[in-house]
């Protein structure tokens, strides 16, 4: 199963964010993320929502939301072709000297920046492109991960 980036304009009225997420609901697909933004238009916001499936599925999905009435365009993007970025924040349990000092030299490898401390545990902060976050995740795994928290795709074509 791969993930794919749609970017889905729309009309900015009461209820569009549940008739979309219920298009999904109802056959049967799920978002791992979908977040909503503010146009140069108020009357049109920005939907960028990560699917997984395969090439028959995204064409699938994507015909069902062009026949939404409120959808005005949606883009299949391209990570490598597009400006996206997602935030992370990941509460690692870090009392020993050792383990502090690996998670800070894994956070300036990966761009990654330490915003909180405690005695018990670190607070990291990253905001990068979903595949660089998910390799981060799978690299910060082998320590104890006590809270994770991610904010969702923003996505624009360049």
């Amino acid at each position: 199963m791969q993930k794919y980036i749609l970017s889905v304009t729309v009309q900015n009225n009461a209820g569009v964010l549940a008739r979309v997420s219920s298009l999904f609901g109802r056959r049967g697909y799920n978002i791992d993320s979908l977040t909503v933004s503010a146009t140069t238009d108020p009357k049109v916001s920005r939907m960028s929502i990560i699917v997984q499936g395969d090439e028959p599925i995204l064409e699938q999905i994507m015909k069902q939301l062009s026949k939404l009435e409120e959808v005005i365009c949606v883009d299949h993007l391209q990570e490598e072709d597009s400006c996206c970025s997602e935030l992370v924040f990941v509460k690692l349990k870090a009392e020993a000297g050792d383990v502090r000092d690996a998670i800070r030299q894994l956070c300036e490898l990966y761009g990654a920046a330490i915003i909180e401390s405690t005695e018990r545990a670190l607070i990291v902060e990253l905001s990068e492109v979903p595949s660089r976050i998910d390799a981060f995740l799978d690299v910060i795994s082998n320590f104890e991960v006590l809270e994770m928290s991610r904010s969702g795709v923003t996505a624009i074509e360049k």
